[in-house]
């Protein structure tokens, strides 16, 4: 039930009834919960953006801990999940590196009203760094038709970056009084209106661009603790053949070429790819394709002694699962940031053979619901 918490006594209204559940609107607390704390923004409750503002930060790791372990159980059918707690953010506010927008009719920035597409102006947010918090509230826009959604990102040094998501190439007037690059990113490509055409975040040293168009984690300061987690269990020895599917920019493509590793990877974004070459253009042994990962693997020859995957929200294909079992790596790493997908696809990997070693619950997205999660996977007979 949405804002309510573990443990209360509640007055709520049932609205949607089934054999097996039920959803309900909170009325009144009638005993709060000890976990329960006054949320920060004005706007909760309202707005669609936080879920979890009212609890205090321990008691969200567990609860998303929690979440992972029983979807795992109702979606997997896996009895007694590998579930380790979740490694908190470093801070629970002002965590993300970017931020979406959408307008609403007169031209504010807002978020969607919970439970609604309706666009909801806002004066503050809690969640981005305090770069993009200073920014993004100068912004002046008029409506922009066929405008998708702005999103204001920032790099490791604070630069930062507006970036407009449309359906057809930018025709605006702009003005600017802030360092910020601005980008207009639509089916035709990017256009850059002002500055860079690139951001760099740096992890473990090394730097990595990361263009308008791009998919880069939004929580940086993770981002070290993401690529030891992996690397940890994964263990790469040089000369084995990695494979980076949904490889992005080449997050971890990169640490495991620095192992020594021979990479194959496949992307979709062609931006992603750009960035990719750049990135890894100190390696060799290296081979990148273009095209959806259903399809690489079906031209893609090699045998990988590892895996990488972290593919979208919707999780993989059945074309990618038939493949991934077919290949049977000795070691796999998923990482995923969507519970129930995941736990739909480990069901099929245990099914085709592969052992399930752990799942490590990572919190890139504080006050909110969504949970990333990084599993292991073994296949025993290899």
């Amino acid at each position: 039930m949405p804002h309510a918490a573990t443990g209360e006594l509640v007055t709520c209204k049932i609205t949607d009834e089934h054999a097996r559940w039920a959803k309900a609107e909170l009325i009144e607390i009638l005993t709060p919960s000890a976990n329960r704390i006054t949320p920060r923004c004005p706007h909760f409750g309202e707005c669609g953006g936080c879920h979890y503002q009212h609890l205090t930060y321990a008691s969200q790791l567990a609860i998303k801990t929690d979440i992972v372990r029983s979807q795992l159980q109702r979606i997997g059918k896996i009895e007694d999940p590998p579930v380790r707690e979740a490694i908190a953010s470093p801070t629970p506010w002002h965590a993300r590196n970017q931020i979406q927008f959408h307008q609403n009719a007169e031209g504010r920035l807002g978020f969607h009203r919970a439970g609604s597409n309706v666009v909801m102006p806002v004066q503050t947010c809690l969640l981005p760094h305090e770069s993009i918090a200073e920014l993004w509230p100068r912004a002046e826009l008029e409506y922009i038709p066929g405008l998708k959604r702005i999103a204001f990102r920032c790099d490791s040094a604070d630069n930062t970056m507006i970036v407009f998501h449309a359906k057809k190439p930018a025709e605006i007037e702009m003005r600017m009084d802030t360092p910020a690059s601005v980008a207009w990113t639509s089916p035709e490509g990017t256009q850059i209106l002002g500055g860079d055409d690139h951001l760099f975040y740096t992890v473990r040293k090394r730097e990595f661009v990361v263009s308008p168009a791009s998919f880069f984690q939004v929580n940086s300061a993770l981002m070290e603790k993401m690529v030891e987690v992996v690397f940890d269990f994964l263990q790469i020895n040089s000369g084995e053949i990695v494979f980076d599917l949904y490889s992005g920019v080449g997050l971890f493509a990169a640490f495991a070429a620095e192992q020594g590793a021979a990479i194959t990877a496949a992307e979709v974004s062609p931006s992603a790819c750009e960035d990719f070459a750049i990135n890894l253009d100190a390696f060799d042994h290296i081979e990148l394709y273009q095209a959806q990962t259903s399809v690489a693997l079906e031209a893609i020859t090699k045998k990988p002694d590892a895996i990488i995957l972290d593919p979208p929200r919707s999780g993989l294909s059945p074309e990618v699962r038939d493949a991934l079992i077919r290949l049977s790596p000795s070691r796999m790493a998923y990482i995923s940031c969507d519970t129930a997908t995941f736990a739909r696809d480990a069901l099929h990997l245990i099914e085709g053979g592969f052992k399930l070693h752990t799942i490590q619950p990572i919190d890139l997205f504080p006050q909110t619901y969504h949970i990333e999660l990084i599993s292991f996977w073994e296949k025993p007979d290899v």
